[in-house]
């Protein structure tokens, strides 16, 4: 089976309406989401806190796709088995909440989840290379962590193509969080992401009531991300 490199669109449901995630969740695929994103963040490793393993156990009846778990939390190996309970399909760790990230994706892999490791703005491309062959995806933060709705940070996009360059025919993930619109889509798209996370960019403007406006702003990222992918 041939690796799916097509770009795929990770609405954060960071930016919902929490009081009504069920139907958020079930809106936003249905107008066209390829997978759901989850942060969970400790107050601690990043300055906010978010979901614990029982949320994610609460959306999991609602995510008919793909549920994209990224923990934003230090220490990070002893909730790997909840939160592979609790029903992630990925679940990504930051090369920087721990000293051994290799042991990290081991214990990923070992739930039988996918595997996905992630990089803060300030860590290079180096600190991954030797991770490469037991990771399914790497994340690159194009904002600090932490918080939606920052601006995008135009240096990563030379990360990301390094990055491409040393993942090279392995069947691996490049996703990008914070910041990404439909301005900014193309860019990362043509450095070699395949998978965008928006937050805002997909929920403004729109509700439960008005799920056409998702489905607006999810085509309106696609296709900028298509078109330049397309054109490389």
């Amino acid at each position: 089976m041939t690796f799916d490199r097509t770009i795929k669109i990770a609405p954060s449901i960071l930016s919902a309406d929490f009081a009504n995630f069920g139907a958020e969740i079930r809106a936003i695929q249905n107008q066209g989401a390829d997978w759901v994103h989850v942060d969970v963040m400790d107050g601690h490793f990043v300055p906010n806190l978010t979901f614990g393993p029982p949320a994610v156990t609460a959306f999991r009846p609602h995510v008919t796709t793909f549920m994209d778990v990224h923990l934003m939390i230090a220490p990070v190996d002893a909730y790997i088995d909840a939160y592979a309970e609790a029903g992630a399909d990925m679940i990504t760790a930051h090369v920087e909440a721990g000293p051994h990230p290799h042991r990290t994706l081991q214990a990923i892999r070992a739930t039988g989840k996918k595997a996905g490791i992630a990089l803060n703005p300030g860590t290079p491309v180096e600190a991954v290379e030797y991770l490469l062959d037991l990771a399914d995806m790497v994340l690159v933060m194009t904002v600090n962590p932490g918080f939606g709705g920052q601006k995008f940070i135009h240096s990563q996009v030379d990360k990301i193509a390094r990055l491409r360059g040393a993942i090279g025919d392995r069947p691996i993930h490049i996703q990008v969080d914070g910041g990404v619109d439909p301005k900014t889509a193309s860019l990362v798209a043509k450095a070699g992401a395949d998978v965008l996370v928006a937050g805002s960019a997909v929920f403004k403007g729109g509700s439960v009531g008005q799920p056409e406006v998702y489905g607006a702003n999810i085509r309106a990222i696609r296709e900028a991300a298509r078109g330049p992918a397309q054109a490389v």
